[in-house]
């Protein structure tokens, strides 16, 4: 399944008491952005501990840093887009910079990398 945020709404995951739903909101900009990748990140780390695969792509500015370091805490495996295939290498490189990245892959890597690490 995939979920994808509507325009000017944060998604968030959460337990319903029988199993995870999305919920879309619109508070606060974090960021400077809504959608923000952080707060998408953050409730994975409380609903899924490290059971998340985690991929930063292209992307100006470093949301989803501290998203990110939430599922690293909770022992989640982070993918980020490598600097020469992005438009913008600010959100993946805030990522590798920080030591985050499990695997830097460039974009036609990553599709791949994704395949293979569900499958195991």
């Amino acid at each position: 399944m995939v979920v994808i945020a509507r325009g000017d709404h944060h998604l968030r995951v959460k337990s319903n008491g029988s199993g995870f739903v999305t919920e879309l909101n619109q508070e606060a900009q974090e960021n400077f952005c809504r959608p923000a990748v952080d707060m998408l990140f953050r409730s994975m780390a409380e609903g899924y501990g490290g059971n998340v695969l985690s991929v930063v792509l292209t992307g100006m500015g470093s949301d989803g840093l501290k998203g990110t370091q939430a599922l690293k805490a909770a022992g989640s495996y982070s993918l980020a887009q490598d600097q020469e295939s992005s438009v913008v290498w600010g959100m993946p490189g805030a990522i590798v910079r920080a030591g985050l990245a499990d695997q830097v892959l460039a974009l036609r890597q990553l599709a791949p990398a994704i395949i293979e690490l569900v499958k195991a």
